[in-house]
């Protein structure tokens, strides 16, 4: 199975850095929405696709943009929500990074199914500031349920910090910031 990792457009928490990780809920800027139109014709996408996002505005966005006409299964998932990479146990999540309730992903993107499956507690805090032992288990747990998918290829519209995690379970290399994607920048990972 192919695991496609793919970074938001551009949000606009990250135009005014650091003040602008402090905004809540940000959105895609003009850029960004050009940028996630711009995956159409990068990584075009049928029916049979499905796409995973995680449940912030900007990668719902993305993902939205991107699938436009396109009758593809997308579902929320907090397993792929923003990730804290390294992970410092003294940090505390930016107003930037909180999940959107389910309600409102349902309200708004009325089109993606929502991951039910899960325990409340991870639509509450997602993954960013897990214990890498616990991550492990999540990261484990969710790549196991891709592969019953039974898809070839499955698409996962997310984060620098959550794509750069994912990768180094995977691989069981050691990256760093610096092995972060850019904005609606890929990667393909085979499991």
């Amino acid at each position: 199975m192919e695991l496609v990792f793919i970074r938001h457009g551009q949000g606009e928490h990250t135009v005014d850095l650091p003040q602008s990780l402090h905004i809540s809920d940000p959105a895609l800027t003009n850029e960004g929405k050009l940028q996630a139109m711009s995956l159409r014709n990068q990584f075009p996408l049928s029916q049979n696709d499905v796409v995973i996002i995680s449940p912030l505005r900007r990668t719902l966005q993305t993902a939205h943009i991107w699938s436009e006409g396109i009758n593809c299964r997308k579902i929320v998932s907090p397993f792929v929500s923003p990730r804290m990479f390294p992970q410092t146990p003294q940090s505390t999540t930016l107003p930037c990074d909180e999940l959107l309730t389910k309600e409102k992903i349902k309200n708004v993107f009325n089109d993606f199914c929502i991951d039910g499956e899960l325990p409340d507690e991870y639509w509450l805090s997602g993954i960013n500031k897990t214990h890498e032992q616990e991550f492990s288990k999540i990261a484990s747990r969710y790549l196991t349920w891709c592969k019953s998918t039974g898809k070839k290829r499955i698409y996962i519209v997310s984060h620098d910090g959550t794509i750069t995690s994912y990768n180094q379970f995977i691989t069981g290399r050691k990256l760093s910031r610096k092995d972060f994607p850019k904005e609606t920048g890929w990667l393909k990972i085979d499991c």
